[in-house]
């Protein structure tokens, strides 16, 4: 790490991290990227947040964030030009994010993963999951984001999982009943801010060179 950059050790296809990424990119700050791989996780991040997962943020004091909301908060309170967290809808966001994480993504991980959880079959896993999908999509039938036609705090914290979702079979995500978000989704995977997200860059190891996110170039 260097002296001037906070450090974010990530993993690209890692929707907690994408968030975090995201979040540092609509905030217009720059930190050092260390890219990791999971089945070889470097001993440096460990030391600094033995729980194991990305993404983990160390500021230039020291300070450790390893929570990706937590990031995107840090991200947005330094600089917010795009006014992701409006005080007016942040509750709303927040609970949002709240279902997100602590509902849709327990019937998100089954789906994806429905030859570990054989109790139920991936379609029955799917439909657990749509209770989530219906809920935005009831959301983006009034606006051309979840909360309003400006992006919010929501939108980047939530879009990574929808993703995550729809990729685990894309020609059945096509035909569920859910053009709003569908085009939501579409809007995001073709964002330049969400394709500078998913650059895709080499394992870091001690000794390299320092990769700055966003790229200065």
């Amino acid at each position: 790490m260097t002296a001037s950059l906070d450090c974010l050790y990530s993993f690209r296809r890692c929707p907690y991290a994408m968030r975090a990424r995201l979040g540092i990119l609509f905030a217009g700050l720059q930190v050092e990227l260390r890219e990791v791989t999971l089945k070889n996780k470097p001993a440096q991040m460990l030391r600094i947040s033995p729980k194991g997962t990305v993404p983990v943020l160390q500021l230039a004091d020291g300070t450790v964030i390893d929570e990706s909301r937590d990031i995107m908060v840090w991200a947005l309170e330094q600089q917010d030009p795009h006014g992701l967290l409006d005080a007016t809808i942040l509750h709303q966001a927040n609970a949002l994010i709240e279902q997100n994480d602590n509902e849709f993504k327990y019937w998100l991980d089954r789906y994806k993963y429905a030859d570990r959880h054989v109790e139920m079959t991936q379609a029955e896993y799917r439909q657990r999951g749509e209770a989530f999908l219906k809920v935005l999509e009831a959301l983006l039938e009034k606006s051309a984001y979840l909360l309003g036609e400006a992006p919010s705090i929501a939108d980047i914290g939530i879009m990574p999982f929808v993703r995550q979702f729809a990729h685990v079979d894309r020609d059945v995500f096509r035909q569920l009943p859910y053009p709003n978000l569908q085009r939501w989704l579409q809007h995001w995977l073709e964002h330049p801010l969400f394709l500078q997200t998913m650059v895709k860059l080499p394992v870091w190891q001690e000794g390299d060179d320092v990769v700055v996110f966003p790229s200065r170039s």
